[in-house]
């Protein structure tokens, strides 16, 4: 599959390995990763075999400590805003990423790196990772949806009291409070991404792509609102084949054989 001068992508059945790959650097985010990364979001949303998604960092330090200031020092305000404007398209194609993505965090997740596993599904930590929005102390603020995607993970509270302080916390207390789904030990971090995403594409491709269409949107719109989005995206699973394939091994009793149409 493709690899980019800071992106690495590695493809296992249906699911995709997107590595971060500056590891000399911390994977921090620069310029070109930004750019990278936008085009193979791009091309794994577009690839009909690729179902689900893994985001991780190169190496064992650390998944993504946020932007390169080391670049960006040198930056006139015009460059400096042009690429915070790249910045923030690649977020954008992260959260709004229509299959399942998963991020899966070793070492320091840190201002946008940490932003970038927030805009993921969900968050698989390894027992080593240090998360954390220390911007405030750089005299910023989060900029990759920080300040609106940790409210909804941790609630309100919680997230201001760690966005206010810039403090770093653990794997263990970002489970606790329910900014990471479950931690593993550093050497099981891939393989158990990896289980995970085997475990999600045992079903019908298009109907986990509405089911997630369903909640993402319907979070932000209402119970009302959203009770009707489920009755469309329901619809659309009505029309496929995977749904017929998924009767008829009802019926059959057998394991399903899905194609994502």
């Amino acid at each position: 599959m493709l690899e980019l001068a800071t992106i690495k992508v590695e493809q296992r059945d249906h699911g995709a390995l997107v590595t971060f790959n500056r590891p000399h650097a911390l994977n921090a985010l620069n310029t070109q990763m930004a750019r990278d990364l936008i085009q193979v979001l791009n091309e794994l949303e577009t690839n009909i075999d690729i179902w689900s998604v893994i985001l991780t960092g190169a190496g064992e330090k650390a998944f993504c400590v946020g932007a390169d200031l080391k670049e960006r020092k040198n930056m006139d305000q015009l460059q400096m805003r042009q690429q915070r404007e790249l910045f923030v398209k690649a977020f954008t194609a992260t959260k709004q990423f229509p299959k399942p993505i998963i991020a899966a965090v070793n070492g320091y997740a840190l201002g946008g790196g940490f932003e970038f596993a927030l805009c993921c599904d969900m968050i698989i930590a390894a027992e080593n990772a240090v998360l954390g929005l220390p911007e405030v102390g750089l005299g910023i603020i989060p900029g990759g949806g920080g300040t609106q995607n940790l409210p909804r993970w941790i609630g309100s509270a919680r997230a201001k009291e760690l966005i206010f302080t810039g403090r770093k916390i653990s794997a263990a207390e970002a489970e606790r409070l329910g900014a990471v789904s479950r931690v593993v030990p550093q050497e099981q971090l891939l393989d158990a991404a990896w289980a995970l995403v085997e475990e999600i594409n045992k079903n019908a491709p298009v109907a986990v792509q509405q089911a997630k269409k369903a909640i993402d949107v319907g979070l932000e719109i209402g119970l009302p609102a959203g009770l009707i989005l489920e009755a469309e995206t329901y619809k659309v699973c009505l029309t496929t084949e995977d749904r017929q394939e998924g009767l008829r091994a009802f019926n059959e009793k057998r394991k399903p054989v899905y194609k994502g149409y």
